[in-house]
């Protein structure tokens, strides 16, 4: 088993972090690989829905809002 460093981890987040492994009953490295998987799959789950989920705006109403900004980007004082 090969020795990692992290950097740049505060007092208070490291011992928050030491106890989380100790209440759940499991090694700091453990809980570290468990943490980065949920994380990755929730970030996952996260902009499946964004990108694929029910549509907020129907296409007619998004066609308008579209067409609407380009004309207040021709407007003048608009940064380009």
């Amino acid at each position: 088993m090969a020795l990692k460093t992290l950097k740049n981890v505060n007092e208070k987040t490291w011992y928050k972090f030491k106890n989380l492994a100790v209440r759940n009953r499991t090694s700091m490295g453990s809980l570290l690989s468990d943490m980065v998987d949920n994380y990755d799959t929730r970030s996952k789950e996260v902009w499946n829905n964004i990108l694929y989920g029910e549509k907020l705006l129907s296409d007619k109403e998004a066609k308008e809002m579209h067409e609407h900004v380009a004309k207040l980007r021709k407007e003048y004082g608009f940064r380009r």
